[in-house]
């Protein structure tokens, strides 16, 4: 498997974790959407998921935020859930889900955000092959072999009961030789492992998806009097992410960040808002979004809660009740809160990538074990080289769990190594950075007009070559024309990393007798001229 991909996945950890029941099997797997747990959450009991949340501040910006999502009017609650949009139709309302067991064969799946995937290469992901031909497997309810990417996200959800592990992938088609998919993750049910901080998972957010839907099962067991987890839900827009999410998809001003949370409120005008409907089943869904609320996971339309796919679900129920709740009756807590874990401690410190050539830049990002308190975390920084040299500190913003920071590093006669440490709070972490001499810079050989004659008011091109590949960074060259009003060239062109030659336009005007121009390039290492004929028409 791609073990720098599930290693990192499996190494961003909460301090505690209550540990979670196991998963329950059903008589025969695989199956779609079989009850999975009782009365315990599908994650341990302290996980981001299953907060009791009744006491968390309310964030300052709370009624900014609110007012963004009402959007000049009275926005209103819709169940993202449901059964098949007709009887026995194809196409179906919510989030489906397989629930598998250790023996299910695993699959090799190809993605387009393999650097955010895990299991990238190998054949990791236990899809049943039902999923394949069956309609209701995939989101949408098309079979996988049915290519629906640009028209829908097309989840697919496997849960392993054996091992207590979660699977998921976003955009997923099987093109008739293999499966593909725009990205996947792997969850630890047992652990409250989280996503490296900028991944991304199946969802936007970079959560888990399975264990935020409203589930049938929950929602009807007469035996359970209320559901332990708070619900993913989408709005239009997003600003960011904060703890518990790992990633951001927007950046609108005004609205709500990733992993922001919702929370209903106990009383609205005097009275309860989880009381405005009489059935008692969906109060346990109300009484949940007071309890551990709403968590913003994706973009798509504000205030739509995400459940299971279930031909039990009756609509005609659902979206009366969901429509008696508006954006009004939520506050919004504050941004990151975290309760389980005591302060904050510097968990990481990275450097991307950990050996450039001297002269060049790299990136050195700080992650702590939780969100940042009031006023942020500031991170002193400090470095054993000149050779590599740092801030003297970078701060992670109030809410946040990250921050980055540039490390610029200085020519070097010979390979040298600068340890770059982080400190906060009594916990320092030092890493290395590699600063290695950098390459010869190739000398400016030729400089080549195409054509050498062209009538007035045309363009030609011109031609830079170097000995030698460009280093990191490239080779800036330098370009000048004898008379810039009859044969104008920009100032400068970069020849990339790794190539050897890079082109530029020369604009001519209209010449009202023939001229020679002479079109000049200079790099660090040589020069070169060349004379262009520019001719009357």
């Amino acid at each position: 498997m791609n073990v720098r991909a599930l290693l990192l996945s499996l190494f961003v950890t909460a301090p505690l974790a209550v540990q979670a029941g196991s998963v329950v099997c059903p008589a025969s797997t695989p199956v779609q959407g079989a009850a999975v747990r009782g009365a315990e959450p599908v994650f341990p009991a302290d996980n981001w998921w299953n907060l009791d949340i009744r006491s968390a501040p309310v964030d300052a910006n709370s009624a900014a935020f609110i007012s963004f999502i009402n959007n000049g009017g009275t926005r209103r609650l819709h169940p993202d859930f449901g059964g098949e949009e007709s009887s026995g139709s194809v196409s179906i309302y919510g989030m489906p889900y397989a629930v598998v067991d250790g023996a299910q064969v695993k699959s090799r799946v190809s993605f387009l955000y393999d650097d955010e995937s895990d299991g990238v290469g190998q054949a990791f992901y236990p899809i049943p092959i039902q999923s394949i031909t069956q309609p209701h497997w995939v989101e949408g309810g098309a079979p996988a072999n049915v290519d629906q990417r640009s028209s829908s996200d097309r989840h697919l959800l496997m849960v392993d009961c054996s091992n207590n592990h979660l699977y998921e992938l976003y955009n997923v088609w099987y093109d008739g030789s293999g499966w593909r998919a725009g990205s996947g993750a792997f969850f630890d049910m047992n652990t409250n492992n989280r996503r490296p901080n900028g991944w991304t998972s199946a969802d936007a957010a970079g959560l888990a998806i399975f264990p935020g839907l409203v589930r049938y099962d929950e929602v009807y067991d007469l035996t359970l009097s209320e559901i332990g987890h708070a619900f993913r839900v989408t709005v239009r827009a997003t600003n960011g992410y904060v703890w518990p999410a790992s990633h951001r998809a927007g950046s609108t001003a005004g609205a709500l960040p990733m992993g922001a949370r919702l929370r209903l409120k106990a009383s609205v005008n005097g009275a309860d808002p989880a009381l405005r409907t009489s059935d008692p089943n969906l109060r346990k869904i109300f009484r949940a979004m007071q309890k551990h609320g709403l968590i913003v996971a994706d973009n798509g339309s504000d205030l739509y809660v995400t459940g299971t796919f279930d031909t039990r679900w009756d609509n005609g129920v659902l979206n009366p009740a969901f429509r008696l709740l508006s954006a009004s009756d939520f506050d919004v807590i504050q941004l990151g809160w975290n309760p389980v874990g005591t302060a904050p401690v510097l968990s990481t410190l990275g450097i991307t990538p950990s050996s450039v050539s001297g002269g060049s830049s790299a990136t050195g990002s700080v992650q702590l074990s939780a969100a940042a308190p009031a006023g942020g975390a500031v991170i002193t920084l400090a470095s054993s080289s000149s050779a590599a040299l740092v801030p003297s500190s970078v701060t992670v913003a109030q809410g946040a769990s990250s921050a980055n920071f540039t490390i610029t590093t200085t020519s070097v006669s010979a390979t040298t190594t600068a340890n770059v440490t982080a400190s906060y709070a009594g916990v320092s972490k030092t890493t290395a950075l590699t600063v290695t001499k950098a390459a010869a810079m190739p000398a400016l050989t030729s400089l080549v007009l195409q054509p050498r004659s062209v009538v007035g008011g045309q363009s030609a091109t011109g031609v830079i070559g170097l000995a030698g590949p460009a280093p990191a960074g490239g080779v800036l060259v330098t370009l000048g024309s004898s008379t810039p009003a009859w044969a104008a060239v920009p100032a400068s062109v970069t020849v990339p990393a790794g190539a050897s030659s890079a082109s530029f336009t020369i604009t001519t005007v209209v010449a009202p007798r023939n001229r020679g121009v002479t079109i000049s390039a200079k790099a660090p290492v040589g020069a070169r001229a060349a004379g262009l004929t520019i001719t009357r028409n």
